[in-house]
């Protein structure tokens, strides 16, 4: 269970954002791992085409990350009907409320990831692209401390507008009407810069949900704009795998994660 449930804008700043009308709070769940030492953490974005998060992409990824010796963290962000910043907002805040409690929470404050699954997959190759360009501050002192991941983790993520894009993603994010245009902004690949920061990334080639060349397309930019990243495609397996237990040879992609974290000094 979650040692802490830290709601992200403790005033209502959020406001909804276009068709928004309910009155949803995002809160981030706490999951620490024992430890003396400062340790690494992961922000986990479960997936959900925008419109829901999966809940097998949230608790249990965060449980199998503090078995591999890190914190984890789960964002509850906003879905539709709220539209973009919202999402971005939530994952952005939720880095800086992580770095403002970093000595309570023994988090190496340089150190945190942001892992996504499908369209969290997008949301979290979000805070590694447009951090710089969305507001996330909420008037308190959390305001001060850096949106930028360390580290992104893509799971058969959401990533191109194009050809191969999971298109209900695009347009729970940016409401049905929105032009293809208006998707291109939010087409990640074309958002990869010298600043994006190092990225895990896995894919099943079978994938039928959404294609695994938003994942080669990501990963083509990394390599284009010199940014380190890890990329592995596995033959078989459906869409939303998770932790993949039902497939031994996708399952090993949290091992295989937590082993280029530690080398990077997580």
């Amino acid at each position: 269970m979650s040692t802490e449930k830290i709601v992200l804008w403790p005033d209502a700043k959020c406001a909804g954002t276009g068709d928004a009308k309910d009155d949803f709070q995002p809160w981030m769940d706490v999951y620490l791992t024992k430890s003396v030492e400062p340790r690494g953490a992961v922000l986990i974005c479960p997936g959900g085409a925008y419109t829901h998060r999966a809940p097998h992409e949230g608790f249990n990824v965060a449980v199998k990350f503090n078995e591999l010796g890190f914190h984890a963290f789960v964002v509850q962000y906003r879905v539709a009907p709220y539209r973009f910043p919202a999402p971005q907002q939530d994952a952005l805040r939720s880095l800086k409320i992580i770095r403002a409690n970093a000595d309570k929470w023994n988090v190496k404050a340089d150190k945190i990831a942001v892992c996504g699954f499908s369209a969290g997959g997008h949301l979290a190759a979000s805070t590694g692209t447009v951090f710089d360009q969305i507001n996330a501050d909420a008037g308190d002192a959390a305001d001060q401390y850096s949106n930028r991941p360390d580290a992104l983790i893509l799971c058969y993520p959401v990533i191109s507008s194009g050809s191969k894009a999971h298109r209900g993603s695009f347009q729970q994010l940016l409401g049905e009407k929105s032009s293809e245009q208006e998707q291109a902004t939010l087409s990640l690949e074309k958002r990869v810069s010298g600043a994006t920061p190092p990225t895990f990334l896995w894919h099943t080639a079978a994938d039928p949900g959404v294609p695994v060349e938003n994942s080669l397309f990501f990963a083509q930019a990394l390599q284009d704009n010199k940014v380190p990243f890890e990329l592995h495609i596995f033959p078989h397996g459906r869409h939303g795998l998770g932790l993949a237990d039902e497939l031994p040879n996708v399952a090993t992609w949290p091992a295989l994660c937590a082993t280029w974290l530690k080398n990077m000094g997580w």
